[in-house]
């Protein structure tokens, strides 16, 4: 039997090595360019629609990056940069996207409700339960407080 300190040995003479500075940099900028990418469809949006209140130009931005995080996740790129770039993937709309994409992709060989759907939100169904159940919460705690 190896004990714990034998153990913690073990692994770090035959842990694989990264470069940190590399990876964080990395993902500062793939996560960066994500952003701007999202920004640049804002101000495309805003551009040509011109009377569309700012709460429009955002959904349709935000609209546009899913459909983009799922279609390059559909297309295995999301997963290839994610390889690249780490955490730099993990920006809160096209991050989402991948994660409720990948697994009903990973699981349609099981069929449409059984693997598609049904896992569809392995990942992201805690989050969006959570979500709502807090939002629903939070609504009825500033209902109850207006009525005061």
């Amino acid at each position: 039997m190896i004990d714990s300190k034998q153990y913690q040995e073990y692994v770090h003479q035959n842990a694989q090595k990264s470069n940190e500075w590399l990876t964080l940099t990395l993902a500062f900028v793939i996560g960066g360019i994500i952003c701007m990418i999202g920004q640049g469809f804002s101000d495309l949006y805003a551009y040509l629609f011109p009377k569309w209140e700012q709460k429009d130009v955002a959904t349709l931005t935000s609209i546009t990056m899913i459909f983009l995080g799922s279609f390059f996740t559909g297309l295995g790129w999301y997963d290839k940069l994610g390889a690249y770039a780490g955490a730099g993937t993990i920006i809160p709309i096209t991050g989402f996207a991948n994660s409720v994409v990948s697994p009903a992709i990973e699981f349609r060989k099981e069929g449409i409700v059984f693997g598609t759907m049904a896992k569809m939100f392995l990942v992201a169904g805690p989050i969006i339960v959570s979500g709502v159940g807090v939002s629903v919460a939070v609504g009825i705690i500033y209902y109850i407080i207006g009525l005061f």
